[in-house]
Parts: C-alpha cells; structure tokens; sequence
C-alpha cells in the first residue's frame, strides 16, 4: 500500500512539475520573440527615418505586446504609448466596408444593388455610356473608377465634403467597364460613405462613431480631425531632404470614409480581437465580420494570390490565409495584418508616411510566427526624397552662382564699367531666344505632373510626395528667373572700352 502511495506522489509531483515548468519555457519563447521584435523595430525605425511607431500584437483573445517606439512629437520630445492617436490611412476602409454589410443584414440595402438608388445623381460612363455599378463592385474596386481621382479630392472641412467629393466623380468617365477588373481607387469607398449616409440619416462619421466604434469600446476614437477632442494627437511627419520634416497637409472632410478613422493601438486591439473571432464584446454577429473577409474571385487577382474583399486584402500561401490592409495618408502609414487560424493579428500605426510600416507589420509577424525576416527594404518616397535631394543641391548651388554673377554684373553697371547698348539684329535674335527657352523651363515645370503615367497636379504632388519636392519646384522657378536676369544684362549692356 505505502509503495502504491508512493508511486502515486510521485506521479503526481511529475504532472505538477511538468505543468509548472512549461509555461516557463512558453514565457522564454514569448521573452525571445519580443527581443528581437524591439531590436527588428529599432533597426528599421532608424533606416526609414520613421518619428514614432506603435505597434500592437494580439492572439486568441488577449493582446501579448503592445509598445511604442520614438516620438509623437519630435519637438517637444513626447514619447509615443498606446494612447497616441494616429491617422489610419486606408485602413479605415475596413470600417467603412464592415458597415455597409451591417446596414445590409438590417435590411437597409443590398449589395447587389445600383448605387444611383441610393445617390440618383451619380451617373458614370464608360465609353460615352451611362454605366450600372453595384454596391458590390465599389466594395471590391470593380467599379471601373480611375486610381488618379484621388487626386482630385476637393480641400474642404465643410460638413457637405463628402458629397463634393463624390460629385467630383461626375467631371471624370469611368477607366474601364464595371466589374470587369480590379483597380484601386480610394474614391470607391467615400462613394460608399455617401451610401450610408443617405440610408442611415445621418453624417457618416457620426454613425461609424455611434453604430461601430462605441459598441467594440473604441471609445478614444474619432471618425475625422473634426472630432478629435484630445491631445494625444501624434504630429504627421513627410521625408524631406533626407530627415523627417513635420508637415500639416490640408484637411480632406470628404476622405473620411476612405482614409482618416483616427485611432491608437489600445482601441486597435479591439478592433483586431472582433475580425477574428475572439472578442468578449458580443455587439455584432460573427457572421458579418466572417463575411467582410470573403474576398472577391470573380476577377483575377491584383497581386500574387491576392484578391480584394470588403476593406481587406486576402491572400493564401503555404496554406495559411492572411488578411491584412496597409494605410497611408500624406503625412502617417498603418499596416494590418491577421492570421485567422492562429487568432493572430498584428498593427502598426506610424506618424509618417512610409512603405517601412507595411514592412515593420509584415515583419513582426513572421517573426511572432517564427521566420526569419527579410530587414532589406527599399521606399519609393525615401528612395526619390534622395535624389530629389541631390538634385536640389545642384539647383540651389547653381542658382547661388547665378546670384553672385547677377550681382557682380550689376555692379559694373552701376560703377559704369557696363554701359547700355541698343539692341541690333544679333541682340535681339539672343534676346527671343534667351526669353523661350526659360518659358519652356518654367511651362515644362508647371506641366510636368500633366505627363505623368496617369495625370497628376502639382498639389497633389506636393501633398503626398518628399518636401524636397516642393524645394526642388521653386529652386528651379529662382534659378531660372535669375538665370533669364543675368541674361537680360549681358543683352542689354556692354563692357565700356577704356
């Protein structure tokens, strides 16, 4: 009896043993993960020039990592936190997408239907013919709206911005037939933002506020700038001339729906534990979130495997589905990224905008997954603002020189050691063709984003694109004008013979 006694102790002290170390060895695991997630963050941060990042992991209900890294201002040396609010970007379209289902399964609409029920006065064509185009189709980017319209969203934090924004749609014909084939446009969903103002009365960012955000408890969320009351705000932040530049874009009321949910990472946690399942906020039925994620396969995938469903972008390799969405706004980037069989979602919310956020997201999350992670990456906009920046300093240099020799000359003209001529055939002849070829510089500056792959303006340009572009566009209006100067006095005057 006592050696039964003893092997049952003995039996149970091994469990006990084995239980109590295991979670030593899960927490060593964890432990290690996050290292080199602090040190992978750190290392980017610093390549992409990126101010402040906040990043947010969350798996099977509960969030296992949430910190921040940098500054939400630079100048007053904020740190960021979990609390710091950050512009989304296109992120925000999953929020617009996801109610639009939950208006559909009230009975409001149907996504199969024409989007002129809803807004009789947006007729689109498509080769001089008025087009249907369904709910569906602006949901999935089948719409056959251009991705250029972007840049033609009126400035505006009118209270009617949304509607200006999708009247906009009116003065330009659709770029291909409805539901024929994938092309982003961000315009797509402030269409559907308008949708869901007419059949819900009431302003879009006050329904998302109340019918979306509230009821998962992203209460220190805003649907605008316009209702940001806090001061967590983060300062936005461009590439310029190779370092951060703080930036304050204009304000984009009729984006909303499309582009600027404004958020922190403890509200993302939320949002990230309902999208998969796993939220202790029963608000909103699985089924609806289940079907937001459904992607659509009626046209061909617009990347490697990946295809487009309600706000979220759905791709499947080595058999494991992600869902994941990256934002950008002029001056912020976020990146949000899910993997449903492993309840696993990661989000980064950054304070500029740069493609090393998309990165930093995809990174983390392989590496929670344990893989190896690629750190070599290459920024459009980090990879232009450098040569941009190089051009500048040629620009700028050659305008000083053209300052000093404009100086110098007029000097002489004063000190009489140039005197005025008339102007003879040959004068006259340097004169006309002194005077076109700096209108061909200036007019060939003021086009060129006309002739641009898809038509652009220069304030578009300037708002979206490296500050250096904006140094670089007047330095080269400066030296020219003090370039046709210089020309202008050697034309019109002459070295006096001693």
């Amino acid at each position: 009896m006592k050696a039964l006694l003893k092997i049952y102790l003995s039996i149970i002290v091994t469990i006990v043993s084995f239980y109590s170390f295991t979670p030593t060895i899960v927490n060593a695991d964890a432990n290690e993960k996050i290292q080199k997630i602090d040190q992978f963050i750190q290392e980017q941060k610093a390549i992409s020039k990126i101010p402040g990042i906040s990043l947010v992991i969350v798996e099977k209900g509960k969030t296992v990592y949430e910190k921040g890294f940098g500054y939400a201002d630079v100048q007053s040396k904020t740190p960021v936190t979990s609390n710091t609010l950050f512009e989304l970007g296109s992120t925000s379209k999953a929020f617009t997408g996801f109610a639009i289902l939950k208006l559909e399964k009230e009975g409001y609409l149907n996504r199969s239907d024409d989007v002129r029920k809803y807004i009789p006065w947006l007729e689109l064509e498509y080769n001089g013919e008025p087009q249907e185009i369904t709910i569906n189709q602006l949901l999935y980017h089948t719409s056959g709206i251009a991705t250029n319209t972007i840049s033609n969203i009126p400035k505006s934090n009118e209270e009617n911005a949304l509607e200006l924004t999708v009247k906009k749609l009116l003065d330009q014909p659709l770029n291909r037939q409805p539901g024929s084939s994938f092309e982003y446009a961000t315009i797509n969903y402030d269409v559907l933002g308008l949708v869901i103002e007419k059949v819900s009365k009431q302003p879009f960012d006050m329904y998302i506020k109340q019918q979306i955000l509230e009821p998962i408890n992203m209460k220190d969320s805003f649907v605008g700038l316009h209702q940001v009351k806090s001061n967590e705000m983060a300062s936005g932040y461009k590439i310029g001339l190779m370092r951060e530049q703080e930036y304050t874009p204009p304000i984009y009321r009729g984006n909303i729906p499309a582009g600027y949910i404004i958020s922190n990472t403890n509200d993302i946690a939320n949002w990230l534990k309902l999208q998969l399942g796993n939220s202790q906020i029963n608000s909103f039925e699985n089924k609806i979130i289940q079907e937001s994620h459904i992607p659509d396969q009626s046209v061909k995938p617009f990347d490697k495997d990946t295809y487009y469903a309600s706000g979220w972008e759905v791709i499947r390799k080595e058999d494991k589905q992600y869902i994941f969405h990256a934002g950008a706004n002029p001056t912020f980037s976020s990146y949000f990224i899910m993997q449903p069989d492993e309840q696993l979602g990661v989000a980064v919310l950054s304070n500029m905008n740069s493609s090393y956020t998309t990165e930093i997201g995809q990174g983390v999350m392989d590496l929670w997954e344990g893989k190896t992670v690629n750190t070599i990456h290459a920024d459009n906009l980090q990879n232009l603002d450098k040569t941009l920046s190089l051009i500048c300093v040629i620009v700028i240099g050659f305008g000083m020189f053209l300052s000093v020799l404009l100086l110098q000359s007029l000097k002489k003209v004063i000190k009489k050691q140039r005197i005025r001529v008339a102007l003879n055939m040959k004068r006259a002849l340097l004169l006309v063709f002194h005077s076109l070829s700096v209108a061909i510089i200036i007019a060939l500056i003021i086009m060129f984003p006309k002739v641009l792959p898809g038509g652009s303006n220069w304030e578009f340009i300037k708002v979206w694109g490296p500050t250096s572009i904006t140094v670089l566009f007047y330095s080269v209006i400066v030296s020219s004008v003090i370039y046709y100067l210089v020309g202008l006095v050697k034309i019109f005057t002459k070295k006096e013979k001693n």
